[in-house]
């Protein structure tokens, strides 16, 4: 699977503009995958439906959680469609292959109360504080993915015009309105951003590490979770928490569901109804405040 499973990472990189977090997610589960097909002395393109189950059974029986193993038979479906264009095998066996039931927790998100305490927590002291708050906001602004924001340049973002250009899944690019407050404190970040350049540095992302490079999707992570201590909140919250809160705050207060999922740049509708939560009492108002005959 060594040449396949090459090809396969190259074309996530090159024409589908997969993340580095995604494309490694696919070569572990795919490399564990080629382990297992090792083990049972069986090649690619004799793999079928029963082998597909069978290495489910043998991740059920290592105690994965049920996400984890869907999550490895999504990859295994691409995989194999992939080899499939390609003419190394004959059908798609995963394609027909159930995965187990799926465990459907409530997503973790911030209140509105409870998010603007979190984005005033970086307390505007040197250039990496303005950087941190600068993308704090710009999250909860607009709601972009973790990859969108690091993969950010200067010619991306507009002040201006409270723009920015993201370019999402498949390379798929959207334009995306964000507010005053945002625009404050990424006027104040870009006005100081040069202090973190090495002398001569031609880098042109928009957020920088200490180092002057473009910082790395760990790094924002370790940032929210840098605050969500000072902030005291202690459920996890990750910088994909911040994106339902993104889209949970905008309908609770009206949005229309298809403008946030243009926002949010989703393919499908009911993708973007798993970022929504809304309480009883925000349903009950919107009822008596919407409905015709309330």
């Amino acid at each position: 699977m060594i040449k396949e499973l090459s090809a396969f990472l190259a074309y996530l990189e090159h024409e589908r503009n997969a993340s580095p977090h995604t494309r490694l997610s696919y070569e572990t589960d795919l490399a564990q995958f080629a382990v297992f097909l090792k083990d049972k002395g069986s090649a690619l393109r004799s793999a079928d439906p029963t082998l597909v189950r069978a290495y489910l059974v043998h991740l059920h029986e290592r105690k994965l959680k049920k996400s984890t193993i869907s999550r490895k038979l999504a990859a295994l479906r691409s995989f194999f469609q992939f080899c499939l264009r390609k003419g190394w095998v004959e059908d798609n066996p995963a394609k027909v292959v159930a995965g187990p039931k799926p465990d459907r927790p409530v997503a973790s998100f911030l209140s509105e109360q409870e998010m603007a305490a979190f984005l005033d927590m970086p307390q505007n002291r040197n250039v990496l504080d303005l950087r941190d708050k600068a993308i704090l906001e710009l999250f909860y602004a607009t709601g972009i993915r973790l990859a969108e924001l690091v993969g950010l340049n200067l010619e991306d973002v507009g002040p201006e015009e409270r723009l920015v250009k993201v370019r999402g899944k498949g390379k798929k690019e959207r334009l995306v309105p964000f507010g005053r407050k945002a625009e404050e404190s990424l006027r104040a970040y870009l006005s100081r951003r040069a202090e973190l350049l090495k002398k001569n540095s031609a880098e042109t992302a928009v957020f920088l590490s200490y180092q002057g490079t473009r910082l790395t999707p760990r790094s924002v992570e370790r940032t929210v979770d840098k605050y969500l201590r000072r902030a005291a909140l202690k459920r996890k919250i990750s910088p994909h928490s911040l994106r339902h809160s993104f889209a949970s705050h905008l309908l609770g207060r009206g949005a229309d569901l298809r403008a946030i999922q243009e926002l949010l740049g989703h393919e499908s509708l009911a993708t973007t109804q798993k970022y929504t939560h809304l309480d009883l009492q925000q349903l009950l108002e919107t009822h008596r405040k919407s409905h015709p005959r309330p």
